[in-house]
């Protein structure tokens, strides 16, 4: 098995390439710059939105096994960025090259912005697909490219719908980091949809999945959550708890109604049925991201402080 693993430098990326290498898989990470850690043989520096030629690409790497996660992810922005139509394209030309060079098995990176979120909780076969956003719509249109073309060349295409994936590394704008700086004093406190019940999972669960995805040969759609609704106003408990600061610093706020659901959750037997389990509970996933925070800032020179 030799996988070629995109956007491996980024957030969920960089804990799918540990996992894999955790494994002993043979991967070669491909995207404009290095991750941290991995050796330059392990390395194909490319931008997929700049590659003219992906069959010479697709060939020249030689991989057995495609892991796409690559997709433009710039906070606040991506939801309805353009960019989102030239990811599709570039995605569904790879995997066509991919296939065609011999590929036999690809593995993708979906979102539950794919459903109507009105339904709340989402089942792969069950719950609508009508996204909202630009973003979501894309995603949609790729996964039905590319499990078309993947039909066409015989080759299995598992496609991990991922919920809200969580962890070191994340960009400090979303809710988790920006949470942890209220209670480090770093950042002026604001209102949550605190009533909102939300699928949370761990990014070393949310790698794990995709490895799983990729040993059992999967084939189809899969939900990537922990499956267990957690309240917003738990995980802004829990991290006051955990920075002895006081909650109701939060809590005390309320916003106008936004229109996001009351629930969005993921329904996970069919991973589960792979063998696959999430192994760290939320409020654990927090006392490691919080526990990780303050060492690097111990460790930090006291000139960069």
């Amino acid at each position: 098995m030799k996988v070629l693993l995109t956007g491996a430098g980024g957030f969920i990326g960089r804990h799918v390439l540990d996992a894999l290498d955790k494994q002993g898989i043979e991967t070669i990470a491909v995207g404009r710059r290095k991750p941290d850690g991995c050796p330059d043989s392990a390395f194909e520096r490319a931008d997929l939105l700049e590659i003219d030629d992906f069959d010479a690409f697709a060939t020249k790497l030689g991989a057995t096994h495609l892991l796409h996660l690559a997709w433009y992810a710039e906070h606040g922005k991506y939801w309805n960025s353009p960019l989102n139509l030239r990811w599709c394209e570039a995605t569904t030309r790879l995997v066509e090259a991919f296939c065609k060079a011999g590929g036999r098995h690809v593995v993708m990176a979906g979102t539950c912005a794919e459903y109507d979120w009105s339904y709340g909780y989402c089942r792969e076969a069950e719950t609508p697909i009508n996204p909202a956003t630009l973003y979501g719509s894309a995603k949609d249109a790729t996964r039905r490219l590319a499990m078309a073309v993947c039909r066409e060349y015989d080759v299995p295409c598992a496609w991990g719908r991922i919920f809200l994936a969580y962890g070191a590394g994340e960009a400090p704008q979303r809710l988790v980091p920006s949470l942890i700086e209220i209670f480090q004093d770093k950042r002026s406190a604001f209102a949550v949809d605190q009533d909102c019940f939300r699928d949370f999972l761990h990014v070393a669960d949310v790698a794990s999945a995709f490895t799983t995805l990729l040993l059992k040969g999967a084939n189809g759609i899969y939900n990537v959550g922990s499956g267990e609704p957690v309240q917003l106003a738990d995980v802004v408990r829990w991290i006051a708890d955990i920075l002895d600061g006081d909650a109701q610093r939060v809590l005390s706020l309320r916003r106008d109604k936004t229109g996001q659901p009351l629930l969005l959750l993921g329904e996970n037997l069919k991973l589960k049925e792979l063998g696959w389990q999430p192994v760290i509970p939320v409020k654990q996933g927090l006392s490691k991201i919080i526990a990780g925070n303050i060492h690097e800032l111990a460790d930090m020179p006291r000139m960069f402080r």
